[in-house]
């Protein structure tokens, strides 16, 4: 045994309901590294979807910067006077104990800050494509950052999970079966012990029949 134990029935009792305990938990754990895993494959999916709707998205707003710039001249002036974007919020929800980042970009009127006499519907098209590009990367950062979230409480669950299957359960197990085969061995040498004893005292009780 790797560690002493006295084998008593208080001690496998204890035991029993220490090993019982760890099977559950590894059973909870194991039930939990399967959810974090579907959840984040899902959205593993949704940010691959995102970025390719990213990249077209962003082809599209620089191919209608690059026209605007043609149709108005440079136009670095007009894009420095659109303001910052101010409206963005981070709350978090709960996956099996791991939160997540809910991020909420706050639903504005669109309209461009900058003036409309020396622009035409070429930057009105830019600035849009950009505004779009704008709430996608929102969610994209949202689902990254939930990924990387779910990756790490796996990597968790996983360790704690393996824990309990190769350290934990073993380790109650052997001391389970060690004092249940210890009381049964005195069980049995108690019983021969009684039966000797019982012999030797029919043996020595005076024959009734003198």
């Amino acid at each position: 045994m790797a560690e002493q134990v006295f084998p008593t029935k208080g001690n496998l009792i204890s035991a029993k309901k220490s090993l019982a305990l760890s099977q559950v938990g590894y059973e909870l754990m194991d039930r939990k590294r399967n959810i974090l895993v579907r959840e984040m494959m899902a959205r593993i999916d949704k940010a691959n979807e995102l970025k390719s709707k990213i990249d077209i998205t962003f082809k599209m707003a620089y191919a209608a910067l690059q026209d605007a710039n043609i149709q108005n001249g440079l136009v670095s002036l007009l894009v420095n006077m659109t303001k910052i974007e101010s409206g963005l919020s981070i709350n978090y929800s709960s996956v099996m104990g791991v939160e997540l980042p809910e991020v909420l970009l706050e639903e504005t009127e669109i309209k461009p800050e900058y003036g409309l006499y020396n622009t035409d519907s070429s930057f009105d098209y830019a600035f849009l494509r950009f505004v779009e590009v704008k709430k996608l990367l929102a969610v994209l950062a949202e689902t990254e950052n939930s990924v990387y979230r779910l990756a790490q409480a796996i990597k968790k669950t996983q360790k704690r999970a393996n824990s309990l299957k190769n350290v934990v359960i073993p380790r109650f197990g052997g001391i389970v079966k060690y004092i249940s085969s210890y009381l049964e061995e005195k069980e049995r040498e108690d019983f021969s012990r009684l039966k000797v004893i019982k012999r030797g005292k029919e043996k020595s009780r005076p024959d009734e029949s003198i």
